[in-house]
C-alpha cells in the first residue's frame, strides 16, 4: 500500500502529464507514493479538500482551481499572494493546508536554463493566472517595463495591480495593436491557448533579439513558435517539468525552493519522462 497519496485536479484532466512527471520523481527518491489525475471542477473543490484523510500529502491544481483554492488555505506563500494563485497544496500533519505557486519558479528557471538570466523589457500575451506568474517571473529577472497583450484592456486590470505592487511599469495593449509597441523586447511570454493568432511584429527590430517563452506544449510547435524570428524559443514542456520539480520539493521537503536529496537526478528523470 502506498504511504502517501497525491493528485492533480482539474477539468479536463485526462491529458495531464503530471502523473508521469511525479511518478518518475518518486521512483528516483524511493518513495512509494501514489499520484493520480482526478477530474474536478471549482464548485466541488471545497468538499473534496475537506474530505481528504491523513493519507493525503498534497495536490497539484490547474485553472481555475489555482484561484478557487485560496480561500481554503491556512497559509499562503509569498509568491502565491503576489500572483493571486496557488497551483500546489501541501497537507500538514495537523490537517492545515499550505499553498504555493511553483509556476513562477518554472518560468524563471526556464529562462535561466536557456541562458537568459536578466530581462529589461518583456511582453506577456494573455491576462489570466499564468500571465500573473509570468509578470512576477519577469520582474524577478529584472524587468522594469512589461507590456501586456490582451483581447480587451479590462482583462489586464489585475496584472496592472500586480505590476504596481511589484514596482514595475505595466503597459496594456490589445492583441490587435501589438504593432504599437516601439521598444525593443528582451522576451515575449505567451500564455495564450495554442493556435491563437496574434499580431506580434515578427519582422521588426522590436523582437529581433527577444526570447520567446510559449507555455503551450501540445501540439508543438505552436504557430507563434514555428514562425519566431528571435534568438531563442522555450517551450511549455520546459515550464511544466520545472514547476513540477518545485512541487515535488514542496511535497517532500515542505519548501519548493529547498533542493531534494538527489535533486539533479530527480529533475533528469522528470525531463526524460516527457522526452526532454
Amino acid at each position: 500500500m502506498a504511504t502517501a497519496r497525491l493528485a492533480v485536479l482539474g477539468s479536463p484532466i485526462a491529458h495531464s502529464l503530471s502523473p508521469d512527471l511525479h511518478r518518475a520523481a518518486y521512483r528516483v527518491l524511493g518513495l512509494d507514493w501514489a499520484y493520480d489525475a482526478l477530474e474536478l471542477t471549482g464548485d466541488a473543490l471545497p468538499e473534496f479538500v475537506r474530505s481528504r484523510d491523513s493519507t493525503w500529502r498534497g495536490l497539484s491544481l490547474t485553472m481555475p482551481l489555482k484561484r478557487n483554492i485560496l480561500p481554503l488555505l491556512d497559509e499562503v506563500s509569498e509568491v502565491a499572494r503576489e500572483t493571486g494563485s496557488a497551483n500546489t497544496v501541501v497537507f500538514g500533519s495537523g490537517g492545515d493546508l499550505r499553498g504555493f505557486n511553483t509556476d513562477v519558479h518554472g518560468l524563471t528557471e526556464g529562462f535561466v536554463r536557456a541562458g537568459v538570466r536578466s530581462l529589461g523589457t518583456a511582453l506577456i500575451l494573455g491576462g489570466g493566472a499564468t500571465a500573473a506568474s509570468a509578470l512576477v517571473a519577469a520582474r524577478r529577472l529584472g524587468a522594469s517595463t512589461i507590456f501586456v497583450g490582451v483581447r480587451s484592456a479590462d482583462r489586464a486590470a489585475g496584472l496592472v495591480e500586480i505590476g504596481r505592487a511589484q514596482g514595475v511599469t505595466v503597459q496594456v495593449r490589445e492583441l490587435e495593436r501589438l504593432i504599437q509597441i516601439d521598444e525593443p523586447l528582451d522576451a515575449v511570454i505567451s500564455t495564450l491557448p495554442n493556435g491563437v493568432d496574434v499580431a506580434v511584429p515578427l519582422d521588426s527590430d522590436i523582437v529581433r533579439e527577444a526570447t520567446l517563452f510559449d507555455v503551450a506544449y501540445s501540439p508543438w510547435p505552436t504557430p507563434l513558435a514555428a514562425t519566431w524570428s528571435g534568438l531563442t524559443v522555450i517551450g511549455g514542456l520546459e515550464m511544466l517539468v520545472l514547476q513540477a520539480h518545485a512541487q515535488v520539493r514542496a511535497f517532500v521537503n515542505g519548501d519548493p525552493e529547498q533542493p531534494l536529496d538527489r535533486d539533479d537526478e530527480v529533475l533528469a528523470a522528470m525531463l526524460s519522462a516527457v522526452g526532454l
